[in-house]
């Protein structure tokens, strides 16, 4: 979601920032847009359409400038039409792009349309450039500072004037927003990222810093207005661009890569210890004793998995909470509480806020499982686990969800054996199992032609149903937001036990009905509710163990997975249901690697 790129510097930088907005792409916009001091005017171009579009523009008129700000935008405010695409000026003095929210917009608006600014735009970004604009009197830093103070909400803004070419100033406050240190040059950006292959020294902005770079240096002051010295760190960053290979779209690149990940977020576990989430862990994990996963969309499924796992193998109370309601209602703080948040990104909004709300009750223990080393939840935890997904492009996550289940997985058991509950033939058998578990992921992927013969059926329903039991039950809550987000059909998923308290109203001869049918101690409850959806013409398709004598017949179609596996089961029986999201998305013709609405990392409310 929405990503900033600027910089002021002795060249042309705007193929530079070009490029830096491609690389921001896979977190998903839908417009574009980039302006730029050129020969002591403001210049911009934007698009509602790619960066490629965008780049094309700008080759077409023969922009280029020494100092600009560009950006891609997920709508919020105004619909993605180009007069609400960023940057935004105010006069042709001052051009500002902005990630965030402004929450006071509407009465910031109401005070400059009194004072004569003209809006052109329906976003809440134009009070900003207006305000600056209003305060501005030859400092652009000084009017950046005073601006800032009136915001409530959350931003991280880039702002030029024309009449201080050279000169770029950004601020955040709850939206991420880094420096890149350059020779004759330096950055800013919304991720690391965008500066691959140009910088690797990164500072990262705390909240409340405003900054303001030229070519040859950079000034960064605090919230106070006090100038400060923040670290630089030397940041390695893939800077090649990430190949389709033999695959058709990201996601199924994405999902067939599952093994892979899977063993290179094994290869640092060397067995169950509590050091694998960082040098603090064991001290840490001797005082808690529950735990609270705070998590949005897919990384929250992983979350309810793990609550089987970390009360039946750990015998330690946990909560789940979806991210974005947590901190909203009252709730009752435990000092004690290890409380581990989830993320593919690391910057997720509503994951961030929550994770604060926590400290600020007074619980301090906390756990960051993410794929972004340099990401603002791995560095406002505690403890870190690292899982090594690689870049995940596809906004519909599939390997983050894998590897976050593996990660989880060993919380459960590392807490299990802190408390004497992992006996050392128990701990051998989980490694054991764990090895194995890239080679079993590979043999369910060899199921896809399988999974394609369903999706052509698929394909021509606009509602499906889903169900599971147990450890299960998230895992259809997964494929069930799998199927809706990118095949668009209309996806619901429920514990089948709860089929008579409602859901079975639904089911017809036209409602497919997915089943995850592992051979666990609740199959044969999970065999009679099948019976209930048969009864009423209901076309089951089931996801099965190879020993679940489950038979397939006429409305049951079965997908035998090669082996049981145990606790690790839910790893194995989401892949056919990636698979069949996939499938059944391709042969409705819509935009796989990019659904409409949908962005990547959500880094606003």
């Amino acid at each position: 979601m929405c990503g900033i790129v600027g910089a002021a510097s002795a060249r042309n930088i705007v193929p530079v920032l070009l490029e830096g907005l491609r690389r921001l792409e896979y977190r998903g916009y839908d417009s574009c847009g980039i302006a730029m001091v050129a020969k002591g005017e403001l210049r911009r171009a934007r698009s509602v359409q790619r960066v490629a579009d965008l780049s094309a523009q700008i080759s077409q008129d023969g922009l280029g400038a020494f100092t600009a700000v560009a950006h891609t935008r997920w709508a919020t405010h105004g619909a993605p039409v180009t007069s609400n695409a960023h940057p935004h000026f105010s006069r042709g003095e001052v051009a500002v792009v902005h990630n965030g929210i402004i929450e006071n917009y509407e009465e910031i608006r109401t005070e400059l349309q009194r004072e004569g600014y003209i809006f052109e735009s329906a976003t809440d970004t134009e009070v900003i450039v207006h305000l600056v604009h209003s305060l501005y009197g030859g400092d652009l830093f000084e009017a950046v500072k005073k601006a800032v103070a009136r915001f409530r909400g959350a931003y991280a803004i880039g702002v030029l004037s024309k009449s201080e070419p050279g000169r770029v100033v950004g601020a955040r406050l709850g939206s991420p927003l880094v420096l890149g240190l350059g020779v004759d040059e330096n950055f800013i950006a919304s991720d690391a990222m965008a500066l691959a292959g140009i910088t690797d020294q990164i500072v990262f902005l705390q909240e409340g810093d405003i900054v303001d770079i030229r070519p040859d240096r950079v000034t960064i002051a605090d919230r106070t207005g006090a100038t400060v010295q923040r670290p630089v760190k030397t940041v390695q960053i893939a800077s090649g661009t990430v190949d389709l290979g033999p695959y058709r779209h990201y996601m199924q690149k994405e999902i067939f890569e599952q093994p892979r990940a899977i063993a290179d977020t094994l290869e640092q576990v060397g067995g169950i210890d509590a050091t694998l989430f960082g040098e603090a862990a064991p001290a840490i994990f001797d005082k808690v004793d529950r735990v609270l996963i705070l998590a949005c969309g897919t990384s929250y499924y992983a979350g309810c998995v793990a609550r089987y796992w970390l009360e039946a193998i750990a015998g330690i109370p946990t909560t789940v909470e979806i991210a974005s309601e947590y901190r909203y209602r009252v709730s009752v703080p435990h000092p004690a509480t290890l409380v581990t948040v989830i993320s593919q990104s690391g910057e997720t909004a509503d994951t961030l806020a929550a994770l604060k709300h926590a400290q600020s009750l007074g619980m301090t223990s906390t756990l960051a499982i993410c794929n972004v080393a340099t990401s603002a939840m791995v560095r406002e935890s505690a403890l870190q686990f690292l899982t090594r997904a690689g870049v995940e492009i596809g906004v519909a996550s599939t390997k983050a969800f894998t590897t976050q289940l593996v990660a989880l997985y060993l919380l459960a058991n590392v807490l299990a054996k802190k408390r004497g509950r992992l006996s050392k033939e128990n701990e051998v058998g989980v490694i054991k199992s764990l090895r194995h578990l890239p080679a079993a992921v590979q043999s369910v992927l060899a199921l896809e032609p399988h999974v394609i013969a369903w999706s052509e059926s698929f394909a021509r329903k606009e509602d499906a149903l889903f169900l599971g039991r147990g450890l299960h039950y998230p895992i259809a809550l997964e494929g069930a937001l799998k199927l809706k987000e990118i095949s668009y059909i209309h996806a619901e998923a429920y514990p089948a036990g709860e089929l008579k308290h409602g859901p079975l109203a639904l089911v017809t001869e036209d409602m497919p009905v997915i089943t995850v049918a592992p051979n666990d101690v609740l199959l044969e409850k999970l065999k009679s509710n099948m019976m209930e959806v048969r009864a009423r013409g209901g076309q089951l398709y089931v996801c099965a163990d190879a020993d679940t004598r489950i038979a397939g017949g006429e409305g049951i179609h079965v997908i035998r997975l090669p082996e049981h596996y145990g606790d690790l089961s839910p790893i194995l029986h989401v892949i056919p249901l990636q698979l069949l999201a996939y499938h059944t998305a391709l042969a409705r013709g819509t935009d796989v690697d990019k659904p409409r609405n949908l962005a990547k990392s959500v880094t606003v409310e």
